[in-house]
């Protein structure tokens, strides 16, 4: 059985406020000044769908976006918020499954990564990075923990957090991994901010040049 948010999705953005406040929507919302007009946009894991209006309040015509979400009711309350004239192609599926032949200019995976094993990460990852344009941007927004310099609530929280969204998400790991394995051989930050004492990071990648 793989992931999913159904069970909580009416209740998700209420559970997030209750622990972590508006963070983790600072976190991506200064993200989004990164993406271009009229550019073609790849979401995964966008849960409720309020990114999408946040988006909109900066483009509200021209992009074309491919919204990959594995929660059929994350998806149904994705659809009902405002996406001006932006075309949103909203796609339930689970990303290992997703495939297109689309190139995008930018990639957006909030808060995916920490649902996944490393094995499955690197499948994910290696996806992805295939589908945006060598000139493309990856805006990535996730929780970090270094065992060495993080703080014990900051590991207490994880734990918790892990513990609730395997009972009720099927989340399939309970360990935290670092991406800059993934990221750093082949992207450089142009762009990086850290909320809640550096427990939660926000990057904008490029593709590194050979």
């Amino acid at each position: 059985m793989t992931t999913n948010y159904d069970k909580i999705a009416t209740s998700y953005d209420l559970i997030r406020r209750v622990v972590l406040g508006n963070t983790i929507v600072k976190a991506q919302v200064c993200l989004l000044k990164y993406i271009p007009a009229n550019s073609s946009v790849l979401i995964v894991g966008g849960g409720t769908g309020w990114i999408i209006e946040e988006i909109t309040k900066i483009h509200d015509a021209g992009l074309m976006i491919d919204y990959v979400e594995s929660s059929k009711k994350m998806i149904a309350l994705s659809e009902k918020r405002n996406k001006g004239k932006n075309n949103i192609n909203f796609i339930h599926q689970p990303v290992e499954a997703y495939t297109t032949t689309t190139k995008y200019d930018i990639i957006i995976t909030p808060f995916l990564f920490d649902n996944f094993t490393i094995d499955k990460i690197e499948i994910i990852f290696t996806k992805l990075n295939s589908f945006l344009k060598n000139d493309g941007s990856w805006l990535y927004a996730d929780f970090v923990y270094d065992e060495n310099k993080g703080r014990l609530w900051q590991r207490a929280l994880l734990k918790i957090m892990y513990w609730f969204f395997h009972i009720t998400c099927n989340i399939e790991t309970q360990q935290l991994i670092n991406m800059d394995q993934f990221f750093d051989p082949l992207y450089n930050p142009v762009y990086q901010e850290s909320y809640y004492h550096d427990f939660i990071q926000s990057v904008v990648y490029q593709r590194r040049r050979s």
